[in-house]
């Protein structure tokens, strides 16, 4: 016991010293440190305190933006289009065949059906199948600050019909600020393909384009206040095609009744990483 005591006293002793010691060579340190301040303009030193807040800030928002990388998809487009069987075709691979009109999205977040056999880790998916009826379609505004694509669904058997009122719904998803300035991918999905008579995705694409070049001449001629869009769409003085869009536009095929739904998880997958 006594030979712990004598060691707890040297090592305080020894503390001690060591203590004084740095003070002794912290001291000139400190007061060249001083001096040197002293001499700074004051405005610099504001300067080199505001350029170190906003480092600061840029790199905490930085790695925020890292974490919460957008995963929601949403399918849109008109009523009866075959959003709600796509939905469930991604999430579980079953033919969902309602006929009423959703009132609600139908929304989830899971890994899509065809890589649940898959090894390794996979990014689970939020989709949303977000309702075609015009008085809810409002509803679209509030997924589209978290969303990574759009898929904008076209029914393909009975495309002409439709053609006036699908193609005003995708001008008026085109011309959304929050589309736009983010540069959300849009896929045009036509579906039904699987059916004979339904048209291709050039003929489809083709006829969108056309429509949407009149609907751009008519609603540029309507006064500024009366147009609800944020912008403006293609080249002035050409014809309307997608390739003009500042976010990038591709059309594809699926027929979501039996399953053939590839070329839509292809495009979920190039912007919802694993």
């Amino acid at each position: 016991m006594e030979g712990f005591e004598e060691w707890k006293k040297q090592a305080e002793q020894w503390l001690s010293q060591a203590l004084q010691q740095w003070k002794k060579q912290a001291e000139p340190l400190w007061s060249q440190a001083h001096d040197y301040i002293q001499q700074v303009p004051p405005t610099q030193i504001y300067a080199a305190l505001a350029i170190l807040l906003v480092t600061s800030v840029l790199l905490l928002l930085g790695r925020l933006f890292k974490r919460q990388k957008a995963n929601t998809i949403l399918l849109s487009g008109l009523s009866g289009s075959g959003k709600t069987v796509l939905f469930y075709q991604l999430r579980d691979g079953s033919a969902h065949q309602g006929t009423v009109t959703s009132m609600e999205p139908n929304e989830g977040t899971f890994v899509l059906n065809s890589e649940k056999s898959k090894n390794g880790k996979l990014k689970p998916v939020h989709l949303v199948d977000v309702p075609g009826h015009s008085r809810l379609r409002p509803k679209l505004d509030e997924f589209l600050p978290q969303a990574a694509g759009i898929v904008f669904v076209v029914d393909a058997l009975e495309f002409l019909p439709n053609l006036r009122a699908a193609s005003e719904y995708l001008y008026d998803l085109l011309t959304k600020a929050s589309v736009v300035k983010k540069k959300i991918p849009i896929l045009i999905l036509c579906n039904k393909t699987d059916k004979v008579t339904a048209h291709s995705k050039e003929f489809i694409r083709k006829q969108l384009e056309k429509e949407i070049d009149k609907l751009r001449a008519s609603r540029s001629a309507i006064s500024a206040a009366d147009i609800a869009n944020d912008f403006t769409l293609g080249v002035l003085g050409e014809p309307f095609s997608f390739t003009q869009c500042q976010n990038k536009v591709t059309v594809a095929e699926a027929a979501g009744i039996v399953g053939e739904v590839a070329e839509v998880e292809r495009f979920i997958r190039d912007h919802v990483k694993s």
